[in-house]
């Protein structure tokens, strides 16, 4: 028919194995940039760079739990972004300084 222009699906199937531009950082770079960012989340912006650091270990996981192919700057990325994420919510939430002494 008109329908498909001269353009047939079966001679230009799409590729199932990428989902995503290959132009973006890999998973290495991601892991070592949630890495860097966690321990810098310790000591200024927690509450920013600690979500990131967790969104960038998460991404360099390959967004699962599952699989042996977890790399060590990712998982300490999630972990200390975690960590930099609690300690600056319980930061803000505490009482204000000067109130409540006396």
């Amino acid at each position: 028919m008109m329908a498909s222009f001269g353009h047939g699906t079966r001679r230009h199937p799409r590729t199932r194995g990428r989902t995503w531009s290959r132009s973006g950082p890999d998973r290495a770079t991601l892991g070592i940039i949630g890495a860097i960012c966690a321990v810098a989340g310790f000591f200024v912006l927690g509450i920013v760079l600690g979500p990131v650091a967790m969104v960038c270990g998460w991404l360099a996981m390959g967004r699962s739990w599952a699989g042996g192919s977890r790399s060590v700057p990712a998982l300490v990325a999630l972990i200390l972004g975690a960590i930099d994420t609690l300690l600056a919510i319980v930061w803000l939430a505490g009482p204000t300084p000067g109130y409540g002494m006396f």
